[in-house]
This record gives structure tokens, C-alpha cells and sequence, in this order.
């Protein structure tokens, strides 16, 4: 399925799940009343494993050296609501806190990059080693619906947004050569020991949202385990960010743990 169509589809899900939960309401107290009655929460902890990627690995990335996925923690907590008397279908809606990213190295060709060599700033084409720290804290709000399989096993699937407080992406490169304004532009070599760093920070995002498909299976009488992938559906880098020449999707698997009550 393409990525436009799984957009519209989440999207029409949460449109659909907003509606699902006006109508069992009701417009009464009554109704408002039996809504809440015998809700589900979780408070729950975890961290995350993966990394922002680009779909797919294009043409300048030749070699990754290697990934370091960092301690990236999540503390957040669920709200349950099931619709029907068997509690076999329902609607959840998330809070956490979660900590996203990676360190990388990578040998590229003609790689979009913007350097600092001796407080200069140059821009064009490098060819040589790249390496790279992600860093974001995130504000992530997760609206899904709710699949009870049997009494130990819930799966969960829909949209979240998220928001940015902290953003980082710099490093440096090293071990090549820039050719400036494009790739016949003035060779400048770093050799040895010669390395040089960037800084695109101020251009990732504050704003994403993507798609969440999880599980959760009741391993105690209120301990849970908790596995959940997130996928981006934006780049982590504005749209008016042109130095990098491809889109990086965050693509992270939340392990974890709830209490529930």
C-alpha cells in the first residue's frame, strides 16, 4: 500500500473513532456517566529502538560503518475504553514522554553537506566518512483502536502527532574531499586527522505525526508487556531543508512495561 493511502486510511480512522465515541456518549448526563464507567488506564515505561532512515537507502550512502540506537527512554501512560459488553473492541488514547535517537557512521559519495572548517562555512558535495548523533525529546500523543483477543492479549493500531522540545543533528565529517556549490565545484580535501563538523539542528521539525501498531499481553494480574513500532510519515527535517537531499522517516520499536488499574 502506498504512503499516501495508509495516511488517508489512519486519518479516516481517527475521524471514525471520534464519531464511535460521540455516539456511545450519548447527550445526556446519563450517557456521559455510563461512558466513563469502568474506563482502563496504564502508566507505563520503556524505551525505544531505531532510528531515522531514509526510504530507501539512496545512491550517496555507500556503506554504514556502523549504529549505536542510544538508551532512548519513554515514560507515558494509556486511557482504555472499551465498546462493546464483551470488551473485545475498544478505543485507547496515550501521553508519553519519549527520548529518540541514534549515532551513526557512514562512508558516502556526493553527499548533500554543509561544513564548518575554521569558523567558514562551506556547502556542497562530500564524498568520504560522515558521522552522525540524533537526539530529540518528544511530547507523543497516540489515538488507536483496541483489539482484545483473548483476556491476556490487546493489539492496538492508529495515528500519533508529536512534538518536538529538544532537536539535534550535527556531527562531522572526515577521511574526504567537498566539492563546493556542486559536484565539479573546488575540491577541498581532509585528510588524516582533518575532520570538519555541521550542525542542522535548527532545521529538524517540531511538529510530526505517523502510524503506531502494537501489542500488549497481561503477563501479571495488572504487569504488562508492551511492544509497539512507530513509523514516521514526515521527515524529521523541514520541507524548506534542501542541503540533504533525501527525506529521513524516524522508524522506532518501543519495548516496555505498564501497571494497569
Amino acid at each position: 500500500m502506498k504512503l499516501k493511502s495508509i495516511k488517508r486510511l489512519l486519518l479516516l480512522q481517527a475521524f471514525l473513532f471520534a464519531v464511535s465515541l460521540e455516539s456511545y456518549a450519548g447527550d445526556n448526563v446519563s450517557g456521559f456517566v455510563q461512558f466513563f464507567r469502568d474506563m482502563e488506564y496504564e502508566v507505563n515505561a520503556g524505551t525505544n529502538i531505531g532510528g531515522a532512515s531514509p526510504l530507501p537507502l539512496p545512491a550517496e550512502i555507500r556503506k554504514i560503518d556502523s549504529y549505536n540506537p542510544d538508551l532512548n527512554l519513554q515514560i507515558g501512560a494509556t486511557v482504555r475504553r472499551w465498546l462493546d459488553a464483551d470488551r473485545r473492541w475498544g478505543v485507547g488514547l496515550g501521553l508519553r514522554f519519549e527520548t529518540k535517537g541514534m549515532r551513526t557512521k557512514a562512508t558516502v559519495k556526493n553527499y548533500g553537506m554543509e561544513i564548518i572548517d575554521n569558523g567558514k562555512t562551506l556547502k556542497g558535495r562530500w564524498t568520504g566518512r560522515v558521522q552522525t548523533k540524533y537526539h530529540s525529546q518528544q511530547l507523543v500523543i497516540p489515538i488507536t483502536a483496541l483489539y482484545r483477543l483473548n483476556r491476556r492479549v490487546v493489539f492496538n493500531a492508529g495515528p500519533y502527532l508529536s512534538y518536538a522540545f529538544t532537536n539535534d543533528f550535527d556531527g562531522f565529517v572526515s577521511d574526504g574531499y567537498l566539492r563546493e556549490g556542486d559536484p565539479t565545484g573546488e575540491k577541498i580535501s581532509f585528510a588524516g586527522d582533518s575532520k570538519a563538523s555541521y550542525d542542522f539542528g535548527g532545521d529538524l521539525r517540531k511538529f510530526q505525526w505517523g502510524g503506531q501498531i502494537g501489542v500488549s499481553w497481561l503477563a501479571y494480574k495488572r504487569l504488562s508487556i508492551n511492544a509497539n513500532l512507530e513509523w514516521g510519515f514526515n521527515s524529521i527535517f523541514n520541507s524548506s531543508f534542501k542541503t540533504i537531499s533525501f527525506s529521513l522517516y524516524p522508524i522506532y520499536l518501543n519495548l516496555g512495561f505498564g501497571y494497569n488499574f
